[in-house]
């Protein structure tokens, strides 16, 4: 079963997680309208919200499929494939 993370920005309201960046930096879009994209970066205390353009966003999520196939993660990338599909195409 996958699992769906949001998060609540104080300005443009629920996000969903598309998927993680690296270490600590995860990619999160608007609900609605996937058009608004954020590097969101989490320590212990606090969250910092970067936003970034759809283009880099999708580079974002292409570097992270091309990790995961090379890793030989195919249930992870099977699904960010598919999160990748929905959100950009």
């Amino acid at each position: 079963m996958d699992t769906e993370n949001y998060l609540n920005h104080p300005t443009f309201g629920l996000l969903f997680r598309v998927c993680l960046v690296e270490e600590h930096r995860e990619l999160f879009s608007t609900l609605y309208a996937q058009r608004l994209f954020f590097v969101v970066l989490h320590n212990a205390d606090e969250l910092e919200f970067e936003p970034i353009g759809r283009s880099d966003a999708k580079v974002l999520v292409e570097n992270r499929m091309r990790m995961l196939r090379r890793s030989g993660m195919y249930k992870e990338y099977d699904q960010l494939q598919k999160a990748h599909k929905n959100t950009f195409q």
